[in-house]
């Protein structure tokens, strides 16, 4: 069976704000096939002024904290921008990306499936760059 990418109705550049900005990233997180074990918090990190609109920046920190061990060894981060175009009408949604911790790849929402095995990964990663040092 074909897998159909899970997204949302982004908001138009028009009605965007940075809250509402943060409440669509969670949106978006709700439809990511993670299992229920994952924790994560989201923030607001900056404004940037671009040469054709204004980016958003926020990240969503990952991790898996159980009862044995309540503070994680290790986090994993996903950053995402929220982009608004000057060159658009005002009235189109807003262009959302996203990357991994670690990784210069940009993930689109609309044509990507988001997979819990890269948090895993950096987690992992993390955890045995520790206990090599």
């Amino acid at each position: 069976t074909e897998y159909v990418i899970k997204n949302i109705q982004w908001i138009p550049a028009n009605s965007f704000t940075v809250e509402k900005g943060l409440q669509q990233i969670e949106e978006l997180i709700s439809t990511w096939e993670v299992h229920e074990s994952w924790l994560h918090w989201s923030q607001f990190l900056r404004e940037e002024e671009a040469e054709h609109g204004k980016r958003y920046h926020y990240r969503a920190c990952w991790s898996i904290p159980t009862r044995r061990k309540p503070i994680p060894r290790a986090t994993a981060s996903v950053y995402f921008v929220i982009e608004i175009s000057k060159m658009k009408p005002a009235t189109s949604p807003v262009e959302v990306s996203f990357t991994l911790e670690s990784s210069r790849l940009i993930h689109r929402p609309e044509q990507c499936r988001f997979r819990e095995k890269w948090l895993k990964d950096i987690i992992k990663n993390k955890i045995t760059l520790m206990e090599r040092l």
